[in-house]
């Protein structure tokens, strides 16, 4: 697959990095494939997951992921043609199917396809439930995949918190796991047994971020940890609250164009 968008990109990303003085700790980078199709699943808890974390998977591999992002993303004018043109996959959260087939395409033919199971930011901090769709992709694929924990990201661009997208000095942790390899059998199984490797790696980030960015109360730690995040019980209900609301706007706005 040729890049001619990707690549310019990821020089001024770089750049921006630099600026910003992000300091990247990455563990386990040899668990990454050098070669060949390999699904990665990312947790997420901020807008910028796939830009931090697809830069860890670059820095450490000199491989470039193609991510799977929701369609409202493409059909915005000025993020649409990047997304297009770094030959990210558009997933359109009603009709899942063809995303689907376009990840395993992809990763049959040699690419590294990042993906995030959760599907939506997670506003506890912690791990949500997480969808199947990534276990059944690898399965069908034939292809590992390997589970990644990213921290920190939330500081710059998240859900419910005003964006510090200049602010210095942040770091962001990478905690790479083994690669897990799924036959589709089971996929209810398979899907538990990666949202609990998901989990294990998410605390380990949360132990081995630097303590001092850490402070007890701080809205970006999870309440588990004596941070003032939504419970996740209550982050659920957020959701679902959002969730309707975005369905009611899409609704308001068919009836509209209907007229």
């Amino acid at each position: 697959m040729r890049d001619y968008v990707y690549p310019v990109v990821v020089r001024a990303i770089l750049a921006a990095f630099k600026g910003l003085d992000l300091e990247f700790q990455v563990k386990g980078a040899d668990n990454v494939p050098k070669e060949g199709g390999v699904l990665v699943a990312f947790n997420h808890v901020a807008h910028v997951d796939f830009i931090l974390g697809g830069y860890g998977a670059w820095k450490e591999t000199g491989r470039l992921p193609r991510f799977m992002a929701k369609r409202e993303v493409f059909d915005n004018a000025i993020a649409g043609p990047l997304m297009r043109g770094m030959h990210h996959i558009s997933v359109d959260r009603a009709e899942g199917a063809q995303s689907m087939r376009d990840a395993v395409e992809y990763l049959q033919a040699g690419e590294m396809v990042g993906i995030f199971p959760e599907a939506t930011i997670s506003r506890s901090f912690e791990i949500k439930e997480i969808k199947s769709g990534a276990t059944r992709i690898a399965a069908e694929a034939g292809v590992p995949l390997i589970p990644v924990a990213i921290w920190g990201s939330q500081l710059i661009m998240t859900k419910d918190h005003p964006k510090d997208l200049f602010g210095r000095g942040k770091t962001i942790t990478l905690v790479i796991g083994e690669p897990m390899y799924f036959d589709g059998q089971d996929p209810e199984a398979e899907t538990a047994a990666l949202r609990e490797k998901m989990i294990e790696l998410h605390e380990e980030a949360l132990a081995w971020h630097p303590a001092e960015e850490h402070p007890p109360g701080s809205w970006w730690l999870p309440a588990s940890r004596g941070g003032s995040a939504p419970t996740p019980e209550v982050a659920t209900q957020m959701d679902t609250v959002e969730k309707a609301a975005r369905a009611a706007r899409k609704a308001a706005k068919a009836t509209k164009s209907g007229k």
